[in-house]
């Protein structure tokens, strides 16, 4: 099962497009292979574009990004979150972001980091001072807020599409239960007609009977027997047509009709 199978992904970029619009992090959806889902929003140059970039710095996020749930620093001091993406108890995939600075940075030490990742140290502090600031509180608070609405949209979108495709076969298998009640009806009377009938082909046997006298005797007795069957038969019928009846209005009233 993927999150796309159900889930209008449009709406979730939207969701996380206002997100880092309003935070100032930045996010993208995985899915649980770790490929992307969404288009990344907020994303600076200083992670995408020199960090990863870099083989060490590579290296080091790809180690983060694979091992790290929640909210956490990443190895150049930026904190970042990855939140799972559960429905019923498996994990589809992920929110991952953050690359915010909790603090004012530390000009000295990220030119130190940019010496270990073997890149660009004015082009690196440049980039660094493009990285929003906010609160490591308010990090962790907007990063935990956008899991749960994550979580709670997808999993409403799953149990909406659940319930569409159970309507679905409701609806199919209501009918399927309309067109054989209207079956048992129909041959229902056609058995009630034959019924009636037989009961006309017995009372003609008893008045045949009944002219050749005791020659017809056995005659008779055969005919007096069909006419009860036949009784029988049309007593059945009617109660088998009675009932029909009676679900075939229970199953008019279910489909709302």
């Amino acid at each position: 099962m993927h999150i796309s199978d159900f889930m209008d992904m449009s709406l979730l970029q939207k969701i996380q497009d206002r997100f880092s619009d309003a935070t100032g992090l930045a996010a993208i959806a995985v899915d649980e292979e770790g490929n992307y889902i969404t288009e990344g929003s907020n994303f600076t140059d200083f992670c995408m574009e020199y960090t990863r970039k870099s083989k060490e710095g590579c290296r080091r996020c790809v180690k983060c990004d694979n091992e790290c749930t929640g909210t956490y620093f990443c190895h150049a001091g930026l904190m970042d979150f990855s939140n799972d993406i559960v429905v019923d108890g498996v994990k589809l995939g992920a929110m991952i972001g953050g690359q915010v600075l909790p603090m004012e940075p530390e000009e000295e030490k990220f030119r130190e980091i940019a010496r270990e990742l073997g890149i660009n140290e004015e082009a690196y502090i440049e980039a660094l001072h493009k990285v929003p600031v906010r609160t490591e509180k308010s990090i962790r608070a907007a990063a935990e807020f956008l899991g749960i609405v994550v979580n709670q949209m997808v999993n409403l979108e799953y149990l909406k599409s659940k319930d569409s495709k159970r309507l679905a076969s409701f609806d199919e298998d209501l009918k399927s239960a309309t067109d054989s009640v209207e079956s048992i009806r129909k041959n229902t009377r056609k058995l009630d007609d034959i019924s009636t009938k037989q009961n006309i082909l017995s009372l003609n046997a008893s008045i045949e009977a009944a002219r050749a006298g005791t020659s017809g005797a056995g005659f008779a007795v055969v005919a007096k027997q069909m006419g009860e069957l036949s009784q029988q038969s049309k007593t059945i019928y009617q109660e088998i047509e009675r009932l029909s009846e009676e679900i075939h209005k229970s199953v008019i009233k279910m489909n709302g009709k």
